[in-house]
């Protein structure tokens, strides 16, 4: 169960300097650790475990990486004695944002000009993916991005990508010119032979509509490949 306490581990009873939000309130959020910020996420302890312990041990389970840590599912989190389903649900909608905020921000300049923007673009969406997923992204001529979707997801090794679905989009999207992404988990950069031929195909497709197809990037956790390779110097 989640809500049992007993007064020795209860983060009630620390001094007030030790206390996660007493200390967020005092001196801010970023002088707290890791730990302690996820102690606030989970709120109260088990009946041998303090929040604060809780949230060290769900930080070795993600090997102390946030990164690692996103990567987890509400069922990995709940492997730790006292974090039920809320709680896990509280943390990986807590890690989302962290990622939204993340993207929001590479949003804040939307113009690119070469595949490393791209790259830089995608990786933070598409790391903690444990399968292929493809997406799209959809410029304007002036290089700005309308529109970023991921239209579709695979297994380990693979996923589809419907000419037919991503040249609709471009159309709904005013787009002039499309970027097509999608990562490796595997963290291999080196394109299939499938991935070529989806390439031509759409590229070869997308004439009939003015569309041009800039780049295929993939990326990885290793780094990316693109297929055209700054593009826009």
């Amino acid at each position: 169960m989640d809500n049992f306490n007993n007064p020795s581990t209860s983060i009630k009873n620390w001094a007030a300097d030790d206390r996660p939000r007493e200390k967020m309130i005092a001196n801010g959020a970023a002088t707290l650790s890791n730990s302690e910020l996820l102690a606030i996420l989970i709120n109260n302890g088990s009946r041998q475990k303090s929040a604060v312990d809780l949230a060290k041990e769900i930080l070795q389970l993600g090997s102390n990486n946030l990164v690692e840590l996103g990567k987890l599912s509400l069922k990995d989190l709940q492997k730790i004695k006292g974090i039920g389903k809320a709680k896990a649900i509280t943390i990986a909608a807590a890690l989302e944002l962290g990622n939204r905020r993340q993207v929001a921000a590479t949003l804040d300049k939307p113009v690119v000009k070469t595949s490393k923007q791209i790259a830089a673009f995608l990786q933070p969406i598409l790391k903690d993916y444990q399968h292929e997923v493809f997406a799209v992204l959809f410029l304007n001529q002036a290089n700005k991005i309308n529109h970023f979707e991921i239209l579709s997801k695979g297994g380990i090794t693979g996923t589809v990508a419907d000419p037919r679905i991503i040249l609709k989009k471009a159309l709904e999207e005013d787009a002039t010119q499309i970027v097509l992404c999608h990562n490796h988990p595997s963290g291999s950069l080196k394109p299939s032979q499938a991935d070529e031929a989806v390439t031509q195909k759409i590229k070869t497709a997308a004439i009939y509509f003015d569309i041009k197809v800039i780049d295929h990037i993939i990326v990885s956790e290793e780094g990316y490949y693109s297929f055209v390779y700054d593009w826009f110097l």
